[in-house]
């Protein structure tokens, strides 16, 4: 796999979202496994997690566990393999987000994220999303202090406007590797937090990347004319439509690495071939 530079990291140009492992719907755990084995055996080598990726009612952190058991498990090797995780947010029992962002939970939230990863630090620790409740440079100065300590390598946000950017950029310095942001076909009002992160050399990972991509060019909202270009450049190419949406996303900038979510191994593998699939500027200039 191509990859990509994430900070000090070199990573594969396409990183795997666990959340779908986690969260209701869930597989059961010898299919998740198996799907985290399937994207280390694609290539994949930045997996994003978060303690707040657990059913409503169950306990924080279940998705990083998994991850460690799946990481723990595999035959192969696994200490090129970053693993990205949140904290600052929460379930609510009726399914519902909670967000809290002030210094002392910020701090609560990463050690508990390190004994469950069974890490010395964490290799990339996110802000899930700025506290509304809690100045963001206090949010900002927690991570930073949670870096000084050693506990946490290198730091990114999520969630974040140009303005939050800069001022990461103004707290964190060096510190700030990336932007996890919504983008995707179906939502992109995120163009100018992709060009600052271009400017300022932030990897930016968008999150839902296959968001308004469906397996037929006539479902999904948008109506077939905001897919049926993904679609025909794939029948053509003789991959998925998703194959086709990441590789669009990744020719959109340099430090873009999209993590896509999945719960089934041969979707991972799917969408792990877009790393190589490198689009012609024809093929680029029919999709919207």
């Amino acid at each position: 796999m191509r990859t990509r530079t994430l900070g000090p990291y070199e990573v594969g140009a396409v990183g795997y979202g666990a959340m779908p492992l986690s969260i209701e719907g869930r597989p059961d755990e010898a299919r998740a496994v198996a799907t985290v084995h399937a994207a280390l055996d694609a290539g994949v080598t930045l997996i994003d997690t978060a303690d707040s990726y657990y059913a409503p009612g169950g306990e924080p952190g279940h998705n990083e566990l998994l991850v460690a058991r799946a990481l723990a498990s595999y035959g192969g090797a696994t200490d090129h393999v970053l693993v990205a995780t949140k904290g600052g947010r929460g379930r609510t029992d009726d399914g519902g987000w909670t967000v809290k962002g002030d210094p002392g939970h910020l701090r609560r939230a990463a050690e508990g994220s390190l004994k469950r990863l069974g890490v010395e630090a964490i290799g990339l620790y996110q802000l899930h999303k700025p506290d509304p409740d809690v100045p963001f440079a206090e949010s900002l100065g927690a991570l930073r202090e949670l870096a000084e300590e050693g506990k946490v390598r290198t730091v990114g946000i999520s969630n974040a406007d140009t303005g939050r950017i800069r001022e990461a950029e103004a707290v964190l310095g060096d510190l700030l590797v990336s932007v996890q942001n919504r983008y995707s076909p179906a939502v992109r009002d995120g163009e100018p937090e992709l060009r600052l992160c271009a400017e300022l050399g932030l990897a930016y990972l968008p999150w839902s990347p296959l968001g308004g991509i469906s397996r037929s060019a006539l479902d999904g909202p948008g109506g077939p004319e905001a897919r049926s270009a993904f679609h025909t450049v794939a029948e053509a190419r003789g991959v998925s439509p998703q194959q086709v949406a990441l590789a669009w996303l990744l020719a959109l900038s340099p430090t873009l690495i999209p993590i896509p979510g999945a719960s089934r191994p041969e979707s991972i593998r799917d969408s792990a071939g877009a790393a190589d699939l490198v689009l012609t500027g024809e093929e680029l200039a029919l999709l919207p």
